[in-house]
């Protein structure tokens, strides 16, 4: 359920002015889930919307770019724009820019290796990134460094438990019964694309299923308890960026294109637009 200044905002009001079907499927979940998302306005709510698809665009880029899973004392990086300490931290090298550095894990991924949990942050800053702009990424992660699922300074994130999964979201299965002579395999983070789809560094894209198959490839002998998809959600904190790009520039062809030209009007607690 979605609340616009505290009114129920009634989505079948804009549903006819969404500008793609990822966009309608987020908004349709927004609007479907018991769990009520509150949003000061409906600029707010299209900006939530779009980090998510950020955050889905990013997460495709890196499985294309050639980046390779590893664990931390094996991580590697391309040495012009990161220092990587034994312990796998990487830090930017000295005068470069941090979206720079960013930019060349996707356009240089083969150079590139790191456990699935600096792919979910390196996923995260980059739909940063592609929603802010260079300058306010740069200000703002001046000091980034990457290492695990450690956030770096002004990262954002809610965290809760629950099913209310949105595209965008980062989810967990969890691998109970791993090998423990291979920690790595002790669970997956993984992004959420759409439904039952999921971006899972070393495991590619692919369903539920799929990634619930390779945990259990990887788990000690006679094992009895397969991988699961915990109730662990992470995503992005879509209302501390929107912060920083005031004002919010409106997409052109957003159904938010329209809003001078809309009517509100309140009957009981529902927000209906026309």
């Amino acid at each position: 359920m979605i609340k616009i200044n505290h009114k129920w905002l009634d989505v079948s009001q804009i549903q006819p002015g969404i500008a793609s079907a990822k966009e309608l499927e987020i908004l349709q979940l927004l609007a479907g889930y018991e769990t009520v998302f509150e949003y000061p306005s409906l600029e707010e709510l299209d900006f939530e919307i779009q980090l998510r698809l950020r955050v889905i665009e990013a997460a495709i880029s890196l499985d294309k770019s050639g980046a390779e899973f590893a664990t931390l004392e094996e991580s590697e990086t391309n040495p012009r724009y990161w220092h990587l300490a034994k312990d796998g931290t990487f830090t930017l090298q000295l005068g470069i820019p941090p979206h720079v550095a960013v930019t060349d894990i996707f356009q240089n991924g083969r150079q590139y290796a790191f456990e699935c949990g600096t792919a979910i942050v390196v996923t995260f800053l980059r739909a940063i990134m592609d929603v802010i702009g260079p300058r306010k990424f740069d200000y703002l992660f001046s000091d980034l460094f990457l290492y695990d699922w450690h956030p770096p300074t002004n990262m954002a994130l809610n965290v809760h438990r629950g099913t209310d999964f949105l595209p965008g979201d980062c989810l967990y299965f969890k691998n109970p019964e791993h090998n423990e002579k291979t920690p790595e395999w002790q669970g997956e983070n993984v992004i959420l694309l759409r439904k039952n789809l999921y971006f899972g560094h070393g495991i590619g894209i692919t369903n539920a299923k799929g990634i619930i198959d390779e945990l259990n490839v990887n788990r000690k002998l006679n094992a009895a308890i397969s991988a699961y998809l915990t109730k662990h959600i992470v995503s992005l904190d879509s209302s501390y960026y929107h912060g920083t790009v005031q004002p919010y520039p409106v997409r052109e062809g957003s159904h938010l294109d329209s809003l001078p030209n809309l009517i509100v009007s309140e009957i009981g607690s529902k927000l209906l637009l026309s």
